[in-house]
């Protein structure tokens, strides 16, 4: 059986279980320590759902919530399942759940992004209701 719930501790097998999902989400991003994961669950604006399944962390989502002079919006970002788990719901799950949270959290607009070739992950958003935007998204990536 699996469960959709809230992330709440950095623990080192959460950790773990986290970063092979990062490495399978992309492959310029760096896996986050647990410091950098215990962050993550600290901030008041973020809610890491997970997929669990017999105490292995086998998909996520991070639903961050902002709070603007022009009203309350979400973002839901590194929607991702485990190949080995990959159709079965999970990430329609997920989204679910995050949706239901920012219900909760009063947010109007729940915002995501997608890469065209992850056709599957579009197909799923456009059957929960997301609408495809006319909008440019700039990124300036700021280097060290």
């Amino acid at each position: 059986m699996t469960d959709i719930t809230r992330l709440i501790v950095a623990t080192p097998e959460a950790t773990q279980d986290i970063a092979a999902l990062v490495a399978q989400l992309s492959s310029d991003a760096p896996a986050p320590s647990q410091a950098d994961l215990a962050a993550i669950l600290a901030s008041p604006t973020n809610d890491m759902l997970i997929a669990q399944s017999e105490g292995v962390i086998i998909g996520m989502t991070t639903l961050v919530t902002i709070r603007t002079a022009t009203g309350s919006r979400c973002f839901i970002d590194d929607v991702v399942v485990l190949d080995s788990h990959r159709g079965q719901g999970l990430g329609e799950a997920l989204i679910q759940a995050a949706i239901r949270l920012a219900r909760d959290h009063g947010a109007k607009k729940i915002d995501l992004t997608s890469r065209p070739s992850r056709e599957a992950a579009n197909r799923l958003y456009r059957r929960l209701g997301f609408v495809l935007r006319d909008t440019n998204a700039y990124r300036l990536v700021l280097t060290t």
